[in-house]
C-alpha cells in the first residue's frame, strides 16, 4: 500500500532541487517530454505522440507531494510514479499504445487528480523476441504469486475465523509475501488495493470505520490480542484477493512497465519497510522487504539478457547492488523468516537504507535500457 514519502530514502532520480538535476529546469527545454505538476494544474509538453517508448521528465512545481499516472485508452494504468516531492523531478520511460489516452497528476496524492488528453498514433516497433518472452514469463510469475497469496491467505483466514490467534500470527506474514512481490501490479486495481492493504495511519477517521484487509486483522492480532468480531473482515479479504486473481490477467504489461514496477518495489522498501511503517503492529517488515526485493530481482532477471547486451555496465552495477541488498538482509534471518523489525537497531537500519539507495539509482535506469 502506498504511503507518504520519506524522500531521503527513496533513491529516486533527481530527488533534489530541480536546478541540481542536470543543471537546469527540465521543463524549460522545448524539445523535452515533460509533465509538470503544480497544486492546481497538470501540464504535458506534447500531446501528440507516436506509439512506442518515450522518456518523460516528471516535474513537481507545486507545494505538495504529487503522483503522475499514464492511462491507457481503456482507462487502465499503464505506469505511475508516486511520491514526487516539491521541487524535484523524475525520469520515467513508458511504452504508449496507439489511441486517445490521458496523463494525470495527483497533487497531495488524494482524489481523482488532474488529467490531460493525449493522442498517440501509429504502431510501435516490434519487440525484441527476448522481451516478448520476458513479458510472457512475468505474467506467469504474477499469476503464481497471486495464486500463492490466495492459498496462504485462506489458511490465515481459517485461523482467524477459528479464533486461533497464535496460528494466525504465524501465518500472517507469509500470506502477504506473494502480494508484496508483485505489489505495483496489484496496486493497479485501485478499487481493490485500499480494501486489501490499507494501513490505519493513512486513513481518515471516517475511513477507519470501514477499514478492511490485512492490516485491520494485523492490529486485532497484535494490539487487541483477539480476532473476535473480525470474521467478516477475514472473509472480505479472501473475496477481494480472489477478485484480484480473476482480473490480474487483464493488466497491460510491457518491458518498460516491468522495469518501472521494479523501481516502485524498491521505493516501497524505502518508504514503508525500512521506516517500520508498513507492519506497525506485527513488525514483520523484513518479510515484506524480502518480497519486494525478490519481485524487483525477478524483473531484472527476466530483462537481463537484453540489458547485458545493451548496457553491460548497468547490468554489472545491478548484479552487485542486488547481491549487496540480499547480503544485508540475510543478517536478520531467523529460522525460515526474519527477526522482528523493532529489534533491528539504528546502525543496521542505516546499512539497509544504504544498500537500498545504492540499488535504487541504477534500477531507475532499467526501463530506458529495455525501451
Amino acid at each position: 500500500m502506498r504511503s507518504l514519502p520519506l524522500l531521503a530514502l527513496t533513491g529516486a532520480v533527481c530527488v533534489s532541487a530541480l536546478t541540481a538535476c542536470g543543471g537546469s529546469d527540465p521543463a524549460a527545454d522545448p524539445a523535452a517530454l515533460t509533465v509538470v505538476s503544480t497544486d492546481t494544474a497538470c501540464e504535458v509538453s506534447q500531446k501528440d505522440l507516436a506509439a512506442g517508448s518515450h522518456t518523460f521528465t516528471l516535474v513537481n512545481k507545486g507545494s505538495k507531494v504529487t503522483e503522475v499516472y499514464f492511462y491507457a485508452p481503456d482507462g487502465k494504468t499503464l505506469s505511475e510514479k508516486e511520491n514526487i516531492g516539491p521541487g524535484t523531478s523524475y525520469d520515467i520511460t513508458v511504452t504508449l499504445p496507439a489511441g486517445d489516452q490521458q496523463i494525470g497528476c495527483k497533487p497531495g496524492m488524494v482524489g481523482d487528480g488532474i488529467r490531460q488528453d493525449v493522442k498517440v498514433s501509429g504502431a510501435a516497433a516490434a519487440l525484441d523476441p527476448r522481451l516478448v518472452k520476458a513479458v510472457a514469463d512475468y505474467r506467469l510469475f504474477i499469476d503464481a504469486q497471486v495464486a500463492d497469496t490466495v492459498t496462504k491467505s485462506e489458511a490465515f483466514v481459517a485461523a482467524v475465523k477459528s479464533g486461533d490467534v497464535a496460528k494466525a500470527k504465524e501465518l500472517y506474514a507469509g500470506s502477504r509475501f506473494g502480494w508484496e512481490s508483485v505489489e505495483p501490479v496489484a496496486e493497479s486495481f485501485g478499487d481493490l488495493d485500499p480494501k486489501i492493504d490499507a494501513r490505519e495511519a493513512d486513513l481518515t477517521d471516517e475511513e477507519k470505520a470501514a477499514w478492511t484487509g490485512w492490516h485491520r486483522l494485523e492490529k486485532a492480532l497484535w494490539t487487541d490480542g483477539s480476532v473476535k468480531g473480525q470474521e467478516e473482515t477475514a472473509e472480505q479479504l479472501i473475496t477481494d484477493l480472489k477478485d484480484l486473481q480473476s482480473r490480474v490477467h487483464t493488466v497491460d504489461i510491457t518491458p518498460a512497465s516491468m522495469a518501472n514496477g521494479a523501481k516502485e518495489l524498491l521505493d516501497e522498501v524505502a518508504t514503508g519497510k525500512i521506516t517500520g511503517e508498513e507492519e506497525a503492529f506485527s513488525h514483520t517488515d523484513l518479510v515484506d522487504f524480502k518480497a519486494n526485493v525478490d519481485g524487483a530481482f525477478k524483473v531484472y532477471e527476466l530483462l537481463s539478457p537484453v540489458v547485458k547486451e545493451k548496457d553491460a555496465a548497468l547490468a554489472g552495477t545491478l548484479d552487485t547492488a542486488f547481491a549487496d541488498v540480499f547480503t544485508a538482509l540475510k543478517k536478520h534471518e531467523k529460522g525460515d523468516s526474519y527477526v522482528s523489525y523493532d529489534t533491528v537497531g539504528a546502525a543496521d537500519r542505516k546499512t539497509l537504507t544504504d544498500v537500498v539507495n545504492a540499488l535504487g539509482e541504477p534500477l531507475s535506469k532499467l526501463a530506458a535500457a529495455v525501451a
